[in-house]
C-alpha cells in the first residue's frame, strides 16, 4: 500500500469527539473561555439549574459555599435530579444529565415551564470541566450520590440511606489542567447573588466562605452550616420587593426625581414581563437587563423594545399635556435615557441567546411583548402620577436642551477637522508611525514629567500628552462645560473618536492609551479623575482593552556598582535585606538632625554599610516621575521589554457605575460613609 501522500484529507482524518471530549478540547466554546469570568461561570452554571427550580415554585433556599482546595458547593431544597432509569440511555437519568451533553429537564415536556439553561449544557459542561464532581440528590425517600471526574463517573448512582428531605447537592472541583493558578473571588460570587435574590420573589440566597475551615465537614445535608452554626464570613440575601428593592439599591447613592418607582408585571404572548424604574438627577444611566434570571451585559431585544416604548410613551404624553415646546422637538431615544435607572426582567418558555454565555437575548417575541407590556402600564403610571410625570419630562428636556448646547459647543471646539488629527493639541509630543496598531499615548501629570518623557520615549511609536494639574470631575458635568476645560479638549483630540453622539472607536488613533501619574496621593487622585472621564465618555475603550496604567518604580537601590529598581515594598526588602527597617529610621533621623546633604540619609547609609563589609547601599524613594532622568523613565516605565503596564477592565459593570456614583458624584453622604467605613483599610504613603 502506497504511503499516504502528505498533505491529503480523507475519512481518517476527520476526529470524532465523544461523550464530554468536546467540553474539553473547546471550553471556550461551552463558558466563553478559561479565564477568570469563564471560571466563575461554572458557578452560575450549577446555581442556575437550583434556581429554575425555584422559578417553578419548587424551591425556597439555595446555599453556595466556597470549600477549601478551591471547591465550591451548591445545594437546593427543590425536588432533586431524577435518579431512575432514563428510557433512552438505559442509566440513571442523574447520570445522563451529568456526563451527556444537551440532556436535561429544559428541552420539553413540564418539567420547567420556564428555565435559564437554554442548551442543557450546564451541569454536564462543568462536570467535564472540573476534576472532581459529587452529586448528591435526597428524592423519593432516599439519597443518591454518584461522583465523577473529568466527566466521566467513578462508579454507578447508588443510595446510601433514606431521607425526608428533598434537593440537590452539587460539589465540584475546577480542572487545574483547564483552569490555571485560578481562585474563586468572594465579592464576585456576593455581588453575582445578591442580584440573583432580587429577581426571584421568595427565595433565599445564602452564600459562605468556608476556605479557612479547618473542621470535618458533612457533606449530605442540604443546609450543613446552618445547622451546625459555624462561624464563617457569610451573606444571606432575601428580597420582598424584588426589582423595585433592586432599583432603589442601585440608586442608593443618587438623588431620585420622583420618589415612586414604577413597576410593572405581566404575561404578555406567554412572555413573563418585569419593569422597575426611576428617574435620578444623574446623566448617565443604568440598564440592566434579565432573562429567565440571567444577566444579559450586551442587552438584546427585550432592551430594544422597552426603549422604544419609553420614547414613544413620555413623547406622546409630554406633547398631549402641553409639556414639550416646540423649541425642544421630540424627544430621542438617547434623551429619555439620561439618568434612568432601569431593570428589565422578561422570562420565555423557549429562549435564544447569542452564545453559550447568554450575553445578549435573541428572542424576538421578547421586543412586542416588553413595548405592549410596558408602554400601556406606564402611560397608565403617567397619567395615574402627574407630579412624578411632569418631573421626567422636565428631566428630558434638560437632556435635549443639554445635547443641543453640547453639539453646539463640540461644533465650536473641535471643528475644522480637528478629531481626525489635523489640529492636534500643542503641548501633544505624537509619534512618527500612523498605525494605530502600534501606536501608544503617555498621559503624564505635569509638564516636568511630560518633558522628560518626551525626550526619554522611542519617537517612532510614542506620543506624550503632558496634562496640568487636576482635571475637571466630569461625573456631574455636562458635555459642553467640559469641552470647555483646556485639559480635556486636549485629550479629547488626541485620541481622535470624538465624543458623545458622534464617538467612533474605529478612529482611535492610539491602541494603547497609559496613564502615567505619580506614585502619591495626588496622582492617585489626578488618576481616578482621567478614569472617570474615560468611563463616562470613552467605555468603548476600556472594554477593548486599550486602557492602561503605568508602573513607575517607588524605589531606587544602589547597592555597590548595581542598581536595582523596586515596584513594591517587598521587593524594596527582599533586595535590602535587614538593613531595609534602619535604612528608614537613618532617613528620618538625618531630616530630623539636619544630618548629610541627602534626604535620604546618604552619608550615614553608606557609613553602615562600610561598617557591616557590605557593598555601599543608596535608597531612593521616587514621589514624581519628573524626579527621574529621562534614561530612567524610559527603563522602567516606558520600555515595552521591561515595563509593567495594569490593563483597565470592568468586571462587574453595575457595581463599576455605582462606585463612580458614590466617590466622584456632588452627594456627600455616601462617600462619607463609604471612607469612614474602609478607613482602616487605606495605606497611606507619608
Amino acid at each position: 500500500m502506497a504511503d499516504k501522500q502528505k498533505g491529503s484529507y480523507g475519512a481518517e482524518d476527520i476526529s470524532v469527539l465523544e461523550g464530554l471530549e468536546p467540553v474539553r478540547k473547546r471550553p471556550g466554546m461551552y463558558i466563553g473561555g478559561t479565564g477568570i469570568e469563564g471560571f466563575h461561570h461554572l458557578v452560575w452554571e450549577i446555581f442556575d439549574n437550583s434556581r429554575d427550580e425555584a422559578m417553578g415554585g419548587f424551591c425556597n433556599e439555595i446555599e453556595v459555599v466556597l470549600l477549601p482546595d478551591n471547591k465550591i458547593r451548591v445545594s437546593d431544597n427543590g425536588r432533586g435530579i431524577p435518579v431512575d432509569i432514563h428510557p433512552k440511555t438505559k442509566v440513571s437519568a442523574l447520570e445522563t444529565v451529568m456526563t451527556t451533553l444537551h440532556a436535561g429537564g429544559k428541552f420539553g415536556g413540564e418539567g420547567y415551564k420556564v428555565s435559564g439553561g437554554l442548551h442543557g449544557v450546564g451541569a454536564s459542561v462543568v462536570n467535564a470541566l472540573s476534576s472532581y464532581t459529587y452529586v448528591m440528590v435526597h428524592r423519593e425517600g432516599g439519597v443518591h450520590v454518584q461522583e465523577y471526574s473529568r466527566g466521566k463517573k467513578k462508579a454507578a448512582v447508588k443510595k446510601v440511606r433514606s431521607t425526608k428531605s428533598r434537593g440537590t447537592i452539587v460539589t465540584f472541583q475546577p480542572d487545574t489542567e483547564i483552569f490555571k493558578d485560578l481562585v474563586f473571588d468572594w465579592n464576585t460570587i456576593v455581588n453575582h447573588f445578591r442580584g440573583q435574590a432580587y429577581l426571584v420573589k421568595g427565595l433565599r440566597i445564602r452564600v459562605i466562605d468556608a476556605r479557612a475551615y479547618t473542621g470535618k465537614l458533612a457533606v449530605d445535608d442540604v443546609h450543613w452550616f446552618r445547622e451546625l452554626g459555624i462561624d464563617l464570613p457569610s451573606y444571606s440575601f432575601y428580597f420582598e420587593g424584588g426589582l423595585v428593592s433592586l432599583v432603589k439599591y442601585y440608586n442608593l447613592s443618587q438623588k431620585a426625581i420622583h420618589d415612586t418607582v414604577f413597576y410593572t408585571e405581566k404575561d404578555q404572548d406567554d412572555v413573563g414581563v418585569e419593569i422597575a424604574l426611576q428617574y435620578t438627577d444623574d446623566m448617565s444611566s443604568k440598564i440592566v437587563a434579565y432573562a429567565n434570571n440571567i444577566y444579559n451585559p450586551e442587552g438584546g431585544t427585550h432592551i430594544t423594545g422597552f426603549k422604544t416604548a419609553l420614547t414613544r410613551t413620555l413623547n406622546t404624553y409630554g406633547k398631549k399635556e402641553g409639556l414639550i415646546k416646540e423649541a425642544d422637538g421630540a424627544f430621542t431615544g438617547d434623551d429619555v435615557l439620561e439618568g434612568l435607572t432601569v431593570v428589565v426582567s422578561v422570562k420565555l418558555r423557549e429562549i435564544q441567546f447569542e452564545g453559550q454565555t447568554k450575553g445578549k437575548l435573541g428572542s424576538p417575541e421578547a421586543q412586542s411583548a416588553v413595548a405592549v407590556v410596558f408602554g400601556d402600564a406606564f402611560s397608565t403610571f403617567l397619567e395615574e402620577h402627574p407630579d412624578e410625570a411632569k418631573a421626567m419630562i422636565n428631566k428630558v428636556i434638560l437632556a435635549v436642551r443639554a445635547r443641543k448646547a453640547a453639539k453646539a459647543a463640540k461644533d465650536s471646539v473641535l471643528r475644522k477637522g480637528a478629531l481626525e488629527g489635523m489640529t492636534l493639541p500643542g503641548k501633544l509630543a505624537d509619534c512618527q508611525t500612523k498605525s494605530a496598531e502600534e501606536a501608544e499615548v503617555f498621559i503624564v501629570e505635569g509638564d516636568s514629567a511630560g518633558g522628560t518623557a518626551k525626550t526619554g520615549r522611542d519617537r517612532r511609536t510614542q506620543a506624550i500628552l503632558p496634562l496640568r494639574g487636576k482635571i475637571l470631575n466630569i461625573e456631574r458635568a455636562r458635555l459642553d462645560k467640559m469641552l470647555a476645560s483646556e485639559q480635556i479638549k486636549n485629550l479629547v483630540v488626541a485620541m481622535g473618536t470624538a465624543i458623545g453622539d458622534t464617538f467612533d472607536i474605529t478612529k482611535l488613533r492610539y491602541h494603547k492609551v497609559i496613564i502615567a501619574t505619580d506614585a502619591d496621593v495626588d496622582g492617585a487622585h489626578i488618576r481616578t479623575l482621567i478614569l472617570t472621564l474615560l468611563y463616562r465618555y470613552f467605555r468603548p475603550l476600556i472594554d477593548g482593552g486599550f486602557i492602561y496604567i503605568a508602573q513607575p518604580p517607588l524605589y531606587k537601590i544602589k547597592k555597590g556598582k548595581e542598581i536595582f529598581y523596586c515596584y513594591t515594598e517587598e521587593e524594596k526588602l527582599k533586595i535590602t535585606g535587614g538593613v531595609n527597617e534602619d535604612l528608614d529610621e537613618m532617613v528620618r533621623r538625618a531630616e530630623e538632625d539636619g544630618a548629610g546633604e541627602s534626604e535620604e540619609g546618604e552619608e550615614e547609609v553608606e557609613e553602615k554599610s562600610a561598617k557591616a563589609k557590605t557593598p555601599k547601599m543608596h535608597v531612593q524613594r521616587y514621589k514624581g516621575l519628573g524626579e527621574m532622568n529621562a534614561e530612567e523613565l524610559w527603563e522602567t516605565t516606558m520600555d515595552p521589554a521591561r515595563r509593567v503596564l495594569l490593563q483597565v477592565n470592568i468586571e462587574d459593570a453595575s457595581e463599576a457605575d455605582r462606585i463612580f456614583d458614590m466617590l466622584m458624584g456632588s452627594d456627600v453622604a455616601p462617600r462619607k460613609n463609604f471612607i469612614q467605613t474602609h478607613a482602616k483599610m487605606a495605606e497611606i504613603d507619608i
